[in-house]
């Protein structure tokens, strides 16, 4: 694999990010998010939680956020077994999406969603502890409706929010 410079999209869906990251339940068992961004305006466009999130799953998430937002042109992911599965592969081919994989141990290949999740960690994941799913799902959607798209003005984007970026792109 030949490294290559993180392109700086041009409009939204051109590429998006995903990633997995890890949290416990104050019961102690671990669940996981999936995080997808829009790499042009560092929009989160979902995060699905669950204790396990298979190769399936991630199709079926992609599937519903290509329903709402199109499709992106590509995916940049890991090299995790969710992401360099046979599903995850057919399914992108049959959408004419390019799947990119960055080089194994290089996350600041992936660095429009390495920067995200340091921010959700620092301040959803551990800023609270998590009873359940539906308490995480919950904290989820709050801190991602009213905080990280609407709320946050970022200083890649001019510092507009996201979704203000979005429109007046």
């Amino acid at each position: 694999m030949v490294k290559q410079p993180l392109t700086v999209p041009v409009a939204a869906n051109v590429c998006w990010s995903l990633a997995f990251i890890s949290d416990v339940l104050t019961d102690g068992r671990r669940f996981r998010t999936l995080n997808v961004l829009d790499e042009y305006n560092r929009q989160l466009l979902g995060v699905e939680i669950d204790f396990f999130l298979p190769a399936a799953r991630v199709v079926h998430v992609l599937t519903r956020l290509v329903e709402c937002h199109g499709s992106p042109t590509q995916l940049r992911t890991d090299n995790g077994p969710e992401f360099i599965s046979t599903r995850l592969s057919d399914w992108c081919e049959a959408q004419g999406i390019v799947l990119h994989w960055i080089q194994p141990g290089k996350p600041t290949q992936n660095a429009y969603i390495e920067r995200f999740n340091g921010s959700f960690r620092r301040e959803l994941l551990d800023a609270h502890l998590f009873r359940s799913l539906a308490h995480v799902r919950q904290l989820v959607e709050e801190w991602m409706l009213q905080d990280d798209n609407t709320q946050r003005p970022h200083q890649a984007l001019n510092f507009m929010t996201p979704l203000e970026f979005k429109y007046a792109a």
